[in-house]
């Protein structure tokens, strides 16, 4: 098995390599990719984007697909100890804080908005797009387009695309790197 590294020395490389987004993001994701997986995420491919204010809960319950984007301040939230606060209100005061850790898993070909967070126990399928400030829980099917909180679907992966193409004439940015 592979030795992790600790999180005091992940926070203090992800600063160094955070610089890296200024001069060139595919530098800054190579490093950064590696630089998570040694914390412990498993990556089942390789990630476009991730954003260096998107926070990580436990790393190793989180598996994240091939061709993933995170926006900024996405949570992956993998923990829920409020079990603890509504024993205390029903009288029933545990020896010790009772928690809930879920594993959350992201498919291949994912987008996830700005300000969204994934809770314990979140599966999101392939080729899916998470509207900003989404708060997700649950299992969230493939070839879907989903926002709001709780998060509804609003359509499929194949009507957004085809809304957008028209749009890519319109003056929409390319990425051509």
């Amino acid at each position: 098995m592979k030795r992790k590294i600790s999180r005091v020395k992940f926070y203090f490389l992800k600063s160094l390599v955070g610089f890296l987004v200024y001069i060139d993001s595919r530098w800054y994701m190579k490093y950064y990719h590696k630089l998570l997986q040694s914390a412990g995420i498993n990556f089942t491919g390789i990630p476009r984007f991730i954003a260096k204010s998107v926070r990580f809960d436990d790393f190793d319950r989180i598996t994240i697909g091939d061709r993933f984007v995170a926006s900024m301040n996405v949570h992956f939230l993998t923990h829920d100890y409020s079990l603890t606060t509504a024993l205390i209100a029903i009288g029933e005061k545990p020896q010790t804080d009772v928690g809930m850790l879920r594993n959350i898993v992201v498919g291949d070909n994912v987008f996830i908005g700005m300000n969204t967070i994934l809770l314990p126990g979140t599966t999101i399928g392939d080729n899916v797009i998470i509207g900003a400030g989404s708060v997700v829980r649950g299992r969230v099917p493939s070839n879907s387009v989903i926002a709001g909180n709780p998060v509804q679907i609003l359509g499929s992966i194949e009507e957004y695309a085809e809304k957008q193409k028209s749009r890519i004439n319109q003056g929409l940015q390319i990425d051509k790197k």
